[in-house]
This record gives C-alpha cells, structure tokens and sequence, in this order.
C-alpha cells in the first residue's frame, strides 16, 4: 500500500518525420515534491521510449483519487497515519481507513436479478423471434413480438426475482445468511459484522492478510463481496473502509471544491475546501457510518488486527445508537 504525501507530473516528448508523441506521467513522494517531480520526468521518459519502441500505451493518466489508473496509487489527502493503517479524506469527503493487512469487505445488499435470470430472458426472446419468423415468414409480425417481448419478459422477470427474494426472507437476510454460512465453514476465522447503509461490513479479526492472496478472493466470491470493492482492493493493495458519513446522507448538498476533490489541490482553493470540511465534521459527529451487530466464528484476535478495530470503531461510532449514515 502506498499513499504519498506529494505529487508532480513530467512531461516527455519526440518528434520524428513520421509523427510527434507527447507523453504525460504521475510521479509521487513521501519525501518532496522534488522527489515526486524526478519520478515523473522519469517515469514519462520511458513511457515515451517504450512507445517509439512499437508498443501503443496510454499518452497520460487519469488524474483521480482512488483506484483510477493501474499503477498509480491512492490520490487523496492523508488525515491521519496510525501504524501502517492511513486515514485519507476522499473525493466527496469522507475519512476513510486504509489497511494494508487487516482485512474488510463490504457486502452490499442484492436488488438486482440473478444473472441466470438474465441469460433466461435473453433465450426467451431469441426463441420468441425465432418461433415467430418460423410460423409467419412476416418480418413486420416478427419486429412487433420483438418488441413486446423486450417489454413484458424484463418486468415478468423482474417480478418473479422479487418474489424468489421475499420468499427466502429478503436481501438482508439472504447476505447474512451467505455471511453465517462463511462463518460456519471457516471456523478458524473471527468476523466482525456491522450493518451499513447499504448492507454489511466484515472485519477478520484473527490474522491478517495479503489483499492480492488467493484466500482473500475466494473469500470475497463467498461472502458476496461488491466488485468494485474487490477489484478496488487488488487494485490499490489494500482494504479500505469508510468511517464518516457520506454527505448527502447528513443534509449537506454543497459538494466538496474543486471537483472531483482530487488531492492535491491548489493553494487558491484551500481556504474553501476547509470551511466545507469544518462543516461536514461537525455534522459528522452526530451519525454513525456502520454499526456492529454481531460477532461470527473463532475469539482467536490479531493484535495487529485488534489495534485497527479500535480505530475503526472509535471512528465510525459503530458502538453509538446513532442513525446510519
């Protein structure tokens, strides 16, 4: 894991008879910005060689604050440095807690289709049209039970998804019941379980782990893990979890300046950029970004992993009655 606390970008450019190529790249530090500055030149030099060598890559990289580019680290402001664990802000303003060992994942809970039930829509309507064209030969029959299927098997499907779901107890309890079943078949592991806004948060507590490890994906595809969460972690090599409220969800509609709030920013745009944090701090103190509900599985604990529970908690008032955000 690698958060650093200066950044610069080089510039590298050729030109032959043939064409001119103009390469951009990120260079970073946790020494000066000097250092940064050295790194990009560097790093845009032998992109620039690597493309006069036959090779097409990118001419720049994106400049965003989380898992935007392969290879470029986590772009955000650093709050707070607690052993190897970080506490950067993010680009809508939320702390959140960077681990490169201790594991978390969230779990967010299923409104959507199965994706058999996508496949089986999809063979419904092939086999409507091909039905259709056999019988009638009339391609104008065919276009209109084309379009009445792609009307009615979606909402037919999307009905019986929902009840398929009320039946085995709702999307709540269809995550926790795949959580428990991880549990029950990993009884070595110690989970920590807390509910979010948009579903669970898990916390291993029993060892700590490497987040591009096979264990960890296999563990990911059981528990049900977000995607985006999943490849954010293998991405960037480390867990991630928020631990303030996400603004809209506390009554603040100003967003934070300049966007996409991508660190760091120019000197002009500080004096800003810390009244809206002040803001948001305060009305942070009155939610809770997760809330622990129960604990799964062996008491076996990490101390590493137990040092990081405790800034988590601390930090996400998940042991407070206060309202989830």
């Amino acid at each position: 894991m690698l958060i650093p606390k200066y950044w610069a970008e080089g510039r590298a450019r050729k030109r032959t008879q043939e064409r001119q190529v103009t390469i951009r790249r990120f260079g970073w530090s946790n020494v000066s910005h000097d250092e940064a500055q050295a790194m990009a030149d560097s790093r845009a030099r032998e992109a620039l060689a690597i493309v006069f060598s036959g090779t097409e890559l990118n001419r720049s990289e994106p400049k965003v604050p989380y898992n935007g580019a392969d290879g470029v680290p986590i772009r955000e402001e650093i709050v707070a440095e607690e052993g190897s664990s970080v506490i950067t802000r993010n680009s809508y303003g939320a702390r959140c807690l960077n681990t490169p060992d201790v594991f978390f994942a969230d779990v967010d809970l299923e409104d959507h289709d199965p994706g058999w039930m996508k496949w089986l829509g999809v063979l419904i309507i092939a086999a409507g049209c091909v039905v259709t064209w056999q019988v009638t030969g009339d391609s104008r029959i065919g276009i209109s039970v084309l379009i009445a299927l792609l009307i009615l098997v979606p909402w037919t499907l999307g009905k019986v998804s929902k009840a398929v779901m009320t039946f085995r107890g709702g999307p709540r309890k269809v995550a926790m019941d795949r959580i428990r079943a991880f549990a029950a078949s990993h009884p070595d592991w110690n989970l920590h379980v807390y509910e979010t806004p948009a579903g669970f948060r898990l916390l291993a507590l029993h060892d700590l782990f490497d987040p591009s490890s096979e264990s960890v994906a296999i563990a990911f595809k059981q528990l049900g893990t977000d995607r985006q969460y999943a490849w954010m972690c293998l991405r960037q090599q480390c867990f991630r979890a928020r631990l303030s409220p996400k603004p809209w969800r506390i009554g603040i509609t100003t967003r934070l300046r300049p966007r996409p709030g991508v660190w760091p920013v120019a000197p002009q745009h500080l004096p800003a950029r810390r009244k809206w944090i002040e803001n948001y701090e305060k009305r942070s103190d009155s939610f809770a970004a997760c809330r622990f509900i129960e604990q799964l599985g062996s008491r076996s604990i990490h101390p590493d992993a137990a040092t990081v529970r405790d800034l988590h908690d601390a930090a996400c008032n998940s042991h407070s009655a206060m309202p989830l955000a």
